[in-house]
């Protein structure tokens, strides 16, 4: 893959780093917790060949500035279109992954006119259920555990690696991530904003934040929704309840994939992509069609 140079861009006097590649309809890709813009290497270069892609790390993330002590899903997805917007652009399609999947899920709640196509991939916010490396990281005291192991950086990020594997994560591209991001958070400010974020959406009985109810919203978008079978993160069939709950979404299991299709299986997820975008139409501009549903469903209810 060709170099791709990171910009950055000031926000509220905080500094947004981001790649930004092609021309064309916008494809705004969102991390997972503790990644980075890099989780979207293996697949910018191809998507950006008819599309604008446009790849940021979230704040507190990679080389962006840590947030203003708010790391929850709408602050994430408020930055998002501050992003947007400040660079230019008018409408996004979300490809979501992970933690941002929920980010991508509640912008589109909060700024459906922004929002032409929702891609969620191994999602969040679908299912009470998560890995119990992340809601260990929920109990008090693990950032002093996190600390002492995350230091030694590379070193430590391979017998992390060791020891994923050991509990369920095979010894592939997505282990390597999850061990690349953990060892960032030596860096104080990465661990900080790590868990913050992590507490606003796990807990340790799993995740605190879901969206089932709010799904029904997600029908008047085109939805894609991409998972591993072998996810040892986020378990698959949360994506096949989410895509029984919003009438004319996709669904597409990758066999023998863990939690990072787009690392793992590149060149399928770019296909299975680039096949929704040329079969579905852009959603509708403004919000009323949302306001509608609103409208009904407390009409039904009232």
């Amino acid at each position: 893959m060709t170099a791709l140079e990171p910009k950055t861009v000031s926000l509220h006097g905080r500094s947004i780093s981001y790649l930004e590649a092609g021309e064309g309809p916008l494809l705004l890709l969102i991390h997972g917790i503790a990644g980075t813009r890099e989780s979207w290497r293996a697949v910018i270069e191809r998507l950006a060949r008819e599309h604008t892609v446009l790849a940021p790390d979230l704040p507190g993330h990679g080389t962006s500035a840590a947030g203003c002590g708010d790391y929850s899903l709408g602050a994430f997805a408020s930055t998002l279109r501050d992003l947007v917007l400040t660079l230019g652009h008018q409408r996004a399609t979300l490809v979501g992954h992970s933690l941002g999947g929920g980010v991508a899920m509640q912008f589109s709640y909060q700024f459906p006119e922004l929002t032409e196509r929702l891609v969620l991939v191994s999602s969040g916010g679908l299912g009470k259920e998560v890995s119990l490396l992340l809601r260990a990281a929920a109990l008090p005291g693990a950032s002093l555990f996190i600390a002492a192991t995350a230091e030694p950086g590379r070193v430590v990020g391979s017998s992390v690696a060791r020891g994923l594997s050991v509990v369920g994560l095979r010894p592939s591209a997505d282990v390597a991530e999850v061990a690349r991001g953990y060892a960032s958070l030596a860096d104080s400010r990465r661990r900080s904003a790590f868990l913050a974020t992590l507490r606003s959406v796990v807990g340790t009985e799993g995740q605190r934040v879901q969206a089932a109810d709010r799904l029904y919203l997600a029908a008047a978008l085109p939805v894609l929704i991409l998972w591993g079978d072998r996810d040892p993160i986020i378990p698959a069939h949360h994506g096949e309840a989410a895509h029984e709950a919003i009438p004319g979404s996709r669904l597409e299991i990758f066999e023998g994939i863990g939690h990072m299709p787009q690392l793992e299986a590149p060149a399928r997820f770019v296909a299975a992509l680039e096949r929704f975008l040329a079969e579905t139409a852009t959603g509708p501009r403004r919000a009323d069609r949302q306001r509608g549903r609103l409208s009904a469903v407390g009409s039904r209810r009232g």
